[in-house]
């Protein structure tokens, strides 16, 4: 299962988002949205969403030719200048560079805020040759501090066992699916399995949220409003099928292991730095 396309490896940056019917009983058009599975949920984020799901942004980036385009979802954690999101927006799964940090910036509360260039810090070990589901995530630093509200860090790993379970979780995806009407998304979902962990000691969560190309960083949270995954890769991008647990499914990352450490890390230090 390591072939799982990287949700953000498209990154929508030229995706036009399908149109689609009002929700009718809750529910879009799948056949006019093209959703990850047959039945979608999803519906645009609210002002009341983004008080209970603080911190929700979006990476933007420039094309060769200079035009910036939305490409997936960003996360301002712990610190009014910590910004946690996928590797794979800066690197392929060979680990090539595929973008420069200078040519994106980080948008939330309708302000963007530049990245400091030199600050990118990927989960990847340096001996590693392939980019994996488990160290999908980088933290990057603002130049200045965002004025705006703050998605706490956890205060542990989660409290999940590892093995088949029904987690009842939402999707929130400030930036977004290629096959979603709206600029942004809400969806009720489940964790379906938590993987044994590999890198960084951290585990995949196999769950059935409905994902599209633009969607990765999504974040996942329990019936509490804990962050508990971050969106990395769905199989079969954009195919609609019927939720498979071996087959059909799409991957999160848990917020624990390395990636909670670094985010710790990370925050003590802004913390400390000057303003």
């Amino acid at each position: 299962m390591r072939a799982l396309v990287l949700a953000g490896l498209a990154v929508g940056l030229g995706l036009s988002p399908a149109c689609a019917s009002d929700p009718i009983d809750g529910q879009n058009d799948v056949d006019q949205t093209g959703a990850l599975y047959p039945r979608d949920g999803r519906r645009d984020l609210t002002a009341d969403d983004r008080l209970r799901f603080p911190g929700a942004g979006v990476l933007w980036c420039r094309r060769p030719d200079g035009v910036p385009r939305k490409a997936a979802a960003a996360w301002l954690i712990g610190a009014p200048t910590l910004v946690m999101l996928n590797a794979h927006n800066f690197r392929n799964r060979q680990l090539e560079t595929t973008r420069i940090v200078s040519d994106c910036y980080f948008q939330i509360g309708g302000r963007n805020y530049d990245f400091v260039a030199d600050s990118l810090a990927l989960g990847v070990a340096r001996d590693a040759e392939r980019l994996h589901i488990t160290d999908d995530w980088a933290l990057l630093r603002l130049v200045q501090a965002a004025e705006a509200p703050i998605q706490p860090l956890p205060e542990g790993p989660p409290d999940l066992t590892t093995g088949d379970l029904t987690l009842p979780v939402t999707m929130v995806s400030p930036g977004g699916h290629g096959n979603y009407r709206g600029d942004n998304s809400l969806e009720t979902c489940s964790i379906r399995r938590v993987d044994p962990p590999t890198e960084g000691g951290t585990r995949r969560a196999r769950h059935d949220c409905n994902d599209g190309y633009g969607g990765s960083g999504s974040g996942l949270f329990d019936e509490a409003g804990r962050m508990v995954a971050m969106q990395s890769a769905s199989l079969s991008m954009n195919s609609r099928h019927a939720f498979d647990i071996e087959f059909h499914y799409g991957s999160a990352l848990l917020i624990e292991g390395a990636l909670l450490d670094a985010l710790r890390t990370a925050a003590k230090a802004a913390a400390g730095a000057p303003r």
